[in-house]
């Protein structure tokens, strides 16, 4: 479902990325990592039709990212690192203005209303304003609103962060109630969420490839924790 070919994007004189290629398929949940500057972040944003490479493209479900970036938009829910959002606006009016942009109807957007809140439990901030929020019940916002619209492709950037223990355990169990239906990236320095949720590793580093398993193929090869596998892996490369 997401098929990436060559990307490339830099930014000045300094590489992001650098000829990453790689494809995901529906039921994965491929583990996105590296450190930070490592290039997580912009090949999402390219995926996700926000940044434009400079040379490479991606397909996903199909769409070519600069020929159908329209078609991308709809085929995804992108939770970005920042979770930008309207602050002024309550969580139902910002969920409502975005099923105003996805084109979501009167009976349809009840029925994604009603399962969406819930599911994302944000029922108890469903008329505050976004910038009342914790930053925790902000990512949950900004979860809502990538699921909203039930995409076939997910890309999530730090999905927990923020998060409790509690709401952690709750955000990984739907991650992984999904995705089985669904192909689904996610970047995240939590190496445990890794290990819970995540069927496959790609660990990138200065912008390129450097690792590409399963989290656990990568512990018995190491003979250690995934930690600790990232440690060594990455340290060298950013020396």
């Amino acid at each position: 479902m997401i098929s990436i070919k060559e990307l490339r994007r830099s930014f000045g004189p300094i590489v992001a990325v650098d000829g990453v290629s790689f494809d995901v398929r529906k039921g994965e949940v491929l583990g996105f990592l590296g450190p930070n500057g490592a290039g997580k972040s912009t090949v999402m944003r390219m995926l996700a039709c926000y940044l434009r490479p400079d040379s490479g493209t991606a397909t996903v479900c199909g769409y070519d990212i600069l020929k159908n970036p329209l078609e991308v938009r709809k085929s995804i829910g992108y939770l970005a690192e920042n979770v930008p959002a309207y602050n002024e606006m309550t969580v139902g009016g910002l969920l409502n203005f975005v099923c105003d942009a996805r084109q979501i109807p009167g009976n349809e957007r009840k029925k994604a209303l009603d399962r969406i809140v819930p599911m994302c439990a944000i029922e108890s901030v469903y008329h505050q304003a976004i910038d009342t929020l914790s930053k925790g019940y902000r990512r949950r916002v900004g979860l809502a609103q990538a699921l909203i619209h039930d995409p076939q492709v997910l890309i999530l950037d730090e999905p927990t962060d923020g998060l409790d223990p509690n709401q952690k355990h709750e955000v990984r169990q739907l991650i992984s109630k999904m995705a089985k239906e669904k192909c689904i990236i996610v970047s995240t320095h939590i190496l445990e969420e890794v290990e819970a949720v995540c069927s496959r590793t790609i660990i990138i580093a200065k912008g390129k490839i450097i690792v590409d398993s399963t989290p656990e193929q990568l512990r018995q090869k190491y003979g250690c924790s995934l930690e600790e596998v990232f440690r060594k892996i990455t340290r060298s490369k950013v020396a």
